[in-house]
């Protein structure tokens, strides 16, 4: 019998796309690879696309156009230590063990770290056949005191980056604290000597010389450079980034990019110096924002985009005691250091193409680790259920098929319950400065309406009684949950009692 050519055609043509089809449908059937991008000390009000008048970011406004923004998006601790630990491990600070009231983050003489039997996102999403990689800044454990304490001990399968802040090490050649010598023969026994030695009128300069730094460079386990180039280091860690990208493009993989920037002392590479209008603050985030936009085209070109969920974060508010070296909380009040607004309210972006509606603006409740509770049901692994996991699924509000399943957020500073939000209210207990060591106990506490007053400048506690009720009983119930155990102890942060 005779086959028609048409159906010839067909054949042939079936023959050509089924493997195409097949490999298309596979990669649909598989988890989507997931990449948190978090920046370090970038404000609410540092972006484009958040109404910043001189610092241009095309890339992350791109970003917020394809994708969804969210207006009320939190970091689950107002410095980097803690807020760090909250995100890998959906869990408040106060349960991971990464708090302490006086040190707060840990400092390179630090011995403790994040605890063995906390589990990563990195660690649970291994078991799914995820391929792990953390680029950037660590700072949840100085591994070259204790390589337990190394990302690859927590999930990691890949490392480069810092251990710590960049601002760590400084060296003999760092301009001294006015007035006074600078002891060259004598490094610090404890992290209270360490902090009244660190160098912080230099930290704020905008005339940075590379020599008074000494940050250590690592690839997984070995250091490849110290000092470390800061003025290249975007540069370098969005090329290990790519790369990790490239090598699994078969996927799933799981990215964890903590970028140094904006921490200070800013460096930015030539192509970006001089190039901001804000000057070098806005070089820097300018650098930032070009990496992400290298990351997202290397999704596109890969095919990639539509089976990766990206977001992008900051680890806490802007470092205001560094002046013009520091970004700004827009209308929020307040910076790092702080549980006012602007020291725990931070960008949030979410970028899926084809799952999340682009240019969508959420209002919903949300939080740093409410990542944990969504990227491990994204891979199809479970939530642990021998502890209390923090974080919320954030898909309802991500896929818009409905509300924020966050009611509440603590804010903690250090192992201090400070403040609580429920709904549209905020009630602060205790309020602190970024610029200034003291804090202010209020009995009764100061009651803000968010929605109606998101810079926390009139207090309606009188017109609402019965919210603070309401948040006084969720509190009780929070604090009889945190029982006490090895993870949750202050002392893991430093190594030893203050």
């Amino acid at each position: 019998m005779k086959i028609p050519p048409r159906v010839v055609v067909a054949l042939v043509m079936l023959f050509l796309v089924s493997p195409l089809l097949s490999a298309d449908s596979r990669r649909k059937a598989s988890p989507p690879n997931i990449i948190i991008i978090l920046a370090d000390d970038l404000g609410y009000g540092d972006l484009g696309c958040s109404g910043h008048p001189s610092i241009r970011t095309p890339n992350l406004d791109r970003m917020a156009n394809e994708g969804m923004r969210f207006t009320d998006f939190y970091a689950a601790a107002e410095v980097c230590t803690p807020s760090r630990a909250a995100l890998l491990t959906g869990r408040y600070p106060i349960r991971n063990g990464m708090c302490h009231d006086q040190f707060r983050v840990l400092w390179p003489i630090s011995a403790g770290g994040l605890p063995d039997d906390e589990i990563t996102i990195a660690e649970a999403l291994k078991g799914r056949g995820y391929a792990t990689a953390c680029v950037g800044k660590w700072h949840l454990g100085n591994f070259e005191l204790n390589p337990q304490h190394h990302p690859r001990h927590h999930g990691f399968d890949f490392y480069f980056g810092l251990p710590y802040s960049n601002d760590m090490n400084p060296t003999p050649m760092i301009p001294p604290k006015p007035g006074r010598r600078l002891d060259t023969n004598r490094s610090p026994s404890t992290i209270q000597e360490m902090m009244e030695s660190f160098p912080r009128e230099a930290v704020r300069r905008l005339d940075q010389r590379a020599e008074w730094w000494s940050a250590p460079l690592y690839r997984n386990q070995e250091r490849i450079e110290q000092p470390t180039d800061q003025a290249n280091l975007t540069r370098r860690y969005t090329e290990e980034a790519l790369k990790f990208i490239r090598q699994h493009k078969d996927g799933p993989f799981f990215l964890y990019f903590a970028h140094t920037a904006p921490h200070t002392p800013l460096f930015a590479s030539e192509q970006f110096r001089h190039a901001s209008p804000r000057g070098l603050y806005g070089d820097v985030v300018g650098e930032l924002d070009w990496s992400v936009g290298q990351l997202l085209e290397a999704l596109r070109e890969a095919g990639l985009a539509e089976t990766t969920f990206v977001f992008f974060t900051s680890d806490n508010g802007p470092s205001l005691s560094t002046r013009l070296a520091s970004g700004s909380a827009g209308l929020l009040k307040d910076g790092k250091g702080s549980t006012w607004e602007g020291g725990m309210r931070v960008p949030g972006i979410a970028w899926w193409p084809g799952r999340i509606r682009p240019g969508s603006v959420n209002h919903g409740l949300a939080c740093t680790m409410d990542l944990f509770a969504t990227a491990l049901p994204l891979a199809g692994v479970a939530i642990p259920n021998d502890r209390v996991i923090d974080g919320m699924d954030l898909t309802p509000l991500l896929y818009e098929t409905g509300p924020s399943r966050r009611e509440t957020l603590f804010y903690y500073r250090g192992t201090q319950l400070c403040a609580v939000r429920k709904g549209a209210f905020k009630a602060h207990y205790v309020t602190n400065s970024a610029l200034s060591a003291g804090q202010r106990p209020h009995d009764p506490p100061l009651l803000f309406q968010l929605d109606h007053d998101p810079s926390e400048q009139f207090d309606v506690a009188t017109n609402h009684i019965d919210v603070l009720t309401d948040i006084a009983k969720l509190v009780a119930k929070h604090r009889a949950g945190l029982l006490p155990g090895k993870s949750q102890l202050a002392e893991a942060l430093a190594g030893e009692k203050p």
